[in-house]
């Protein structure tokens, strides 16, 4: 099957051998997105701010491959905090809130920049 590739330029992208999403048939799966553009941290200590924009970034890597946000069928947040539950779900809720794919939460030690929050995988299966 073809598989049909997303690079959005982040710095990791070529260092570690990944991109940020692809679509292999139906199925399109997206890398772990944090708050980053162009190098710097969005929302440096806003959960929320981040999660919005990791979400927005996903969204574009999906309409890039022929889908969207209904099409998520399972999200996977990492978070540093989890007392941040809420604002994270907040954000997520608004994206989410009528699709309603199967989601899990978890807090993890750190990511790759001590100022991220959040890092978010998606799956998708499109039409």
């Amino acid at each position: 099957m073809d598989r049909q590739r997303v690079f959005t330029g982040s710095p990791w992208e070529p260092v570690v051998g990944y991109c940020r999403a692809i679509r292999v048939g139906n199925r399109i799966e997206v890398a772990g997105t944090t708050a980053m553009k162009d190098g710097e941290v969005i929302g440096v200590g806003n959960a929320y701010e981040q999660t919005k924009h990791i979400l927005a970034t996903i969204e574009k890597a999906l309409h890039e491959l022929g889908a969207s946000m209904t099409h998520v069928v399972r999200t996977r947040m990492f978070v540093t905090d989890i007392s941040k539950w809420e604002e994270i779900g907040r954000a997520h809720g608004e994206w989410f809130k009528d699709v309603q794919p199967v989601a899990t939460m978890v807090e993890v030690k750190a990511l790759i920049d001590p100022r991220l929050l959040v890092e978010i995988e998606v799956e998708a299966i499109a039409e």
